[in-house]
């Protein structure tokens, strides 16, 4: 939920405002603002917990400490459990988080379980930033010799400031005191594969840890005051995370929305409608054409602020699905993570990943690098239509139960499909055909791969009978045609950043 700006140092109201404004799409409900001398919060709020009070900046009880919050703490009744009775004023899970620190130190946000960007300050003039340690919520940040700026989004900083901007690492704080401290890490520094697997497949009791640790993320995460809904592409990840999030909606007297997108009769609008049939949900299906893919391509990579083929081809119908889907609900699950946890990617699955050590190692760097390529789309995507985005399978249970396995459980030997261990775990929950369905790239499985694909190419042959060059001069290597029709549309709308100053890349070809 929510968008964030915070100043420390000299604080310009006025620059302040305008990176607040720009914000605006990320919590249309309410706005919030605290200045006081060499500090400014900002604060646009969608309400999700709490609806009536949890307007921010929250303060402590004698207003000695402020603090503005994007996302959600999902153990915030745990640590309110454990604080003073009466202390709390309201439910949201972001003053909980404010009592934490100002009783524990800065330290103790490694205890907050969620996804996060949170800003505090104190009357005394102690600050402290901190971002989640996966990323999952997205930080910006300008440290100058007058001050220091932070934002939740690139576009954000005035068209001047925005060369200076980097993204702010996840699992890190600041303070004005100590710079940027390291708290945590995307992968917990304890996760270690078994040695070798001691047998060449699993068995009950693993497939059994391997489902409660889904089953419980998935549960924790449907939290709110607000109904919560699911895109649902059809492909495994997502099935499985809208087939729990159903269970645990009839549980609570309710019905499960689930949202799809794609070309008519693309392979995921098939698939998805027949899991939903299954687990009995209140379907909705967006149909795009290549008309309004192609009428999208522009504000997409404006959007998300990449221009990575795979990240455009996927926001094009994630921008369309967001948008119909955030006028029935503030919340929606998705199944980010999976393919990075049980190696579904196809390129893992390429000899120079056969040694177990060495697929490992890519899982953990591909997780790491999730927070500027899927996690930044999927963000932008759904908070540009005030609707908040929640990823089950990057719970830091999940990520511990998952990367504990065995990496040759993971592998395609014998025959094996990818995944196999997360689908065995979840056997009768899907149609047995969904179930084992092979893996297809969002883009791809809605059609809106193949549209885009053709845009390129247009635009490409275009290009080179005018006799434009293949490469821009102020970037680093562009990989094809497609990329660099991409990046000419980035490059309209931030001009003068450096690719590498904010952006990361898929390691795939």
């Amino acid at each position: 939920m929510c968008g964030i700006v915070a100043a420390f140092g000299e604080a310009d109201a006025g620059k302040c405002e305008r990176m607040l404004n720009r914000l605006q799409h990320r919590g249309p409900d309410d706005t919030g603002v605290l200045a006081l001398d060499g500090v400014w919060l900002g604060h646009q709020r969608l309400s999700i917990v709490d609806i009536s009070r949890g307007k921010q900046p929250l303060a402590n009880g004698d207003e000695t400490a402020w603090i503005v919050g994007n996302g959600e703490i999902y153990n915030h009744e745990d640590l309110s459990a454990k604080l003073p009775p009466r202390m709390l004023q309201t439910r949201s899970d972001t003053e909980a988080a404010l009592h934490l620190v100002m009783r524990d130190g800065p330290a103790s946000v490694a205890e907050l379980s969620g996804m996060f960007a949170l800003a505090m300050v104190t009357t005394s003039g102690d600050g402290l930033v901190a971002r989640d340690a996966m990323g999952v919520k997205p930080l910006y940040w300008i440290d100058g010799p007058n001050g220091t700026l932070f934002a939740s989004e690139l576009r954000a900083f005035d068209p001047e400031d925005r060369p200076g901007v980097a993204s702010f690492p996840p699992g890190c704080l600041w303070t004005p005191s100590t710079g940027v401290v390291r708290y945590a890490n995307s992968v917990p520094v304890e996760v270690r594969p078994a040695r070798r697997a001691q047998r060449s497949t699993w068995d009950s009791s693993v497939l059994e840890k391997v489902r409660n640790s889904v089953v419980l993320s998935v549960q924790r995460r449907m939290m709110g005051d607000v109904q919560v809904g699911v895109f649902l592409s059809g492909g495994l990840d997502s099935a499985i995370v809208a087939a729990i999030a159903a269970e645990h909606a009839r549980r609570c007297g309710g019905v499960l929305p689930t949202f799809a997108v794609g070309t008519k009769d693309s392979n995921d609008l098939v698939a998805a409608r027949r899991v939903a049939e299954f687990i009995g949900s209140d379907h909705h299906e967006i149909i795009a054409t290549a008309e309004t893919i192609s009428d999208e391509l522009d504000h997409a990579v404006e959007v998300i602020e990449h221009y990575d083929p795979g990240l455009v081809r996927s926001a094009v119908p994630n921008l369309l699905l967001a948008r119909e889907a955030a006028k029935k609900v503030k919340v929606v699950l998705t199944g980010e993570g999976a393919d990075e946890l049980y190696a579904g990617y196809s390129y893992v699955h390429s000899p120079e990943f056969a040694d177990p050590n060495a697929l490992h190692a890519e899982l953990v760097r591909s997780l790491e690098q999730l927070h500027h390529l899927n996690l930044q789309r999927c963000d932008r995507t759904t908070m540009y239509f005030g609707l908040e985005a929640r990823e089950p399978f990057l719970d830091t249970n999940v990520v511990r139960t998952a990367l504990t396995l065995p990496p040759e459980w993971k592998q395609t030997t014998g025959g094996r499909p990818e995944k196999a261990v997360l689908r065995e775990a979840f056997t009768d929950w899907l149609p047995e055909e969904l179930l084992w369905r092979g893996k297809e790239q969002f883009g791809d499985g809605s059609g809106a791969g193949e549209v885009l694909a053709a845009l390129a190419t247009n635009n490409a042959a275009g290009a080179h009978t005018q006799g434009a060059t293949r490469q821009p001069p102020d970037s680093w290597e562009l990989r094809s045609d497609e990329e660099i029709f991409y990046y000419r549309i980035w490059q309209h709308y931030f001009s003068g950043v450096r690719p590498n100053s904010t952006l990361g890349r898929f390691a795939t070809p």
